[in-house]
């Protein structure tokens, strides 16, 4: 497989700047996309059906967030096993892995769907949701888990097409789902022309039909296009999961979803923390936490993007690119993050009353907070895109230690000895903190090198490979036609 296989971009060859430009970029549209999607939505749904409504979402989300978070992990190690198999120019060992993940999460995402719908309730009384917005999100939460299966299996797809070199195709996937959604949402919400007017469950609705369409539309260009991961003949067998492989992406998976659960977790704990401060300072985090979220995205896109090169050229052997590509990915996040905390810092105030209006007493209070705690998503980034070069070699353990001591000890620690010195500023300051720690830490484990000597994958016992082959060569070994 020399080169970049049909519909992937060459992340082997060719000055690396601009090939993790223009890779990280349609990454980082994907995410703007999301994040709009859920912003239009919470509109319509606040602007149509007011605030219970609104909370009953947020209940909703939470939870789907943090399965989203523990399903990542195994997604990422798939697309990890995926971008090595392509550096090795070993188009096979692609496809079994993405066979083994679509193996495991399609059973596992209908096992969730179920589950949801059936303790919905359950679950909802445990996060101790209000009253008053306890049949809002029943109604929302039940149909949201019917999107599961689609929205598991769409991630994977998108993961595993980014792994095999191409960020494009998820991108125009994700768009058509988010203008879907966003469509539909009123239709739905409000019964315009002959939809029935289904309130919160329109929303929710809308989401599951975005889901399944694009899922189907992704399976059909993949297919039609003959990208390198469709599975066609013989190699439908490998949907049943590959032991090794799966023994694979389950245990380098788990951390990396761990990874996603301490970060979510930590910010829940800091929600908790903010709202002892008062209505004013918890509106005014929230509003901050909106421009935070689009602060992120290059951090995010970029680290991403350097996780599936790196793990392209680690697999052709390319050690001395895999340096280049960290060192310009770090450069990257420092040019984009930086220039957008910059920017949003200049113009915060106009920025923040998007969400609350100007005149708002809780904008200058927003203000404040960003400009104590913004710049740290540049150091944040920093660590992402380490974290991305281990992971593309299978080193999983430091990149959630380094995050969960960052999260915990230090920045709620922070908070914890310096909240009667500083009050609440002691909250915002243990950002960049937490970010300054994540980042020394994983510099200096970079650098050490032992994450080299991590493999995603054990070579097989030579033994075993012996008595395969010789297996094979037995009568009722081999692959006989039929008819």
């Amino acid at each position: 497989m020399a080169g970049a296989a049909r519909g992937s971009q060459d992340l082997l060859n060719g000055p690396i700047s601009r090939t993790l430009l223009l890779f990280a970029l349609p990454t980082l549209g994907s995410n703007v996309l999301q994040s709009l999607n859920g912003s239009v939505n919470a509109i319509w749904i606040g602007r149509f059906l007011g605030e219970d409504a609104i909370a009953a979402t947020a209940n909703a989300n939470i939870i789907m967030f943090l399965m989203f978070a523990a399903v990542f992990g195994f997604g990422m190690a798939a697309t990890v096993l995926i971008g090595q198999s392509f550096g090795r120019g070993d188009l096979d060992g692609a496809r079994r892995a993405m066979g083994t993940a679509m193996g495991l999460f399609l059973p596992l995402s209908v096992l969730v769907g179920l589950a949801g719908w059936t303790f919905s309730p359950n679950i909802l009384k445990a996060l101790a949701t209000p009253g008053e917005a306890f049949e809002l999100a029943h109604d929302y939460l039940r149909l949201i888990f019917l999107s599961t299966p689609a929205s598991f299996l769409m991630v994977l797809m998108m993961m595993g097409l980014r792994g095999s070199g191409d960020s494009m195709t998820p991108l125009w996937f994700m768009g058509l789902s988010v203008v879907l959604d966003i469509i539909l949402n009123p239709v739905l919400i409000l019964g315009l022309g002959p939809a029935p007017a289904m309130g919160i469950a329109g929303s929710a609705m809308a989401t599951v039909i975005a889901g399944y369409v694009s899922l189907i539309g992704i399976i059909i260009y993949v297919y039609v296009r003959d990208l390198p991961l469709r599975l066609k003949g013989r190699e439908l067998g490998y949907l049943r999961p590959d032991p090794a492989l799966l023994r694979s992406i389950v245990l380098k998976g788990f951390p990396m979803g761990l990874q996603m659960v301490v970060i979510s977790s930590a910010a829940m704990a800091m929600v908790g923390l903010v709202n002892r401060e008062g209505l004013l300072a918890t509106a005014a985090y929230g509003v901050t936490q909106q421009l935070w979220t689009y602060v992120q995205m290059p951090a995010m896109a970029v680290g991403a993007a350097v996780s599936a090169m790196a793990a392209q050229n680690i697999g052709a052997g390319r050690w001395d690119r895999v340096a280049r590509i960290t060192r310009t990915g770090i450069f990257y996040n420092i040019v984009m993050t930086g220039a957008l905390v910059v920017l949003l810092t200049l113009v915060d105030r106009a920025a923040l009353g998007l969400f609350l209006g100007t005149e708002s007493p809780a904008i200058p209070v927003a203000a404040h907070i960003h400009l104590l705690g913004g710049w740290s998503f540049v150091f944040f980034g920093v660590s992402l895109v380490l974290f991305g070069t281990m992971r593309a070699n299978g080193a999983v353990i430091a990149p959630l230690i380094i995050l969960f001591l960052s999260m915990y000890p230090i920045r709620l620690g922070f908070v914890y000895f310096a909240y009667p010195v500083l009050g609440a500023d002691a909250l915002w300051l243990s950002f960049p903190l937490g970010s300054l720690a994540s980042t020394a830490c994983a510099i200096w484990v970079y650098r050490r090198g032992g994450w080299r000597k991590a493999k995603m994958i054990e070579a097989p016992d030579p033994e075993e490979c012996r008595e395969a082959v010789l297996a094979e060569s037995e009568p009722a070994g081999r692959l006989n036609p039929t008819g």
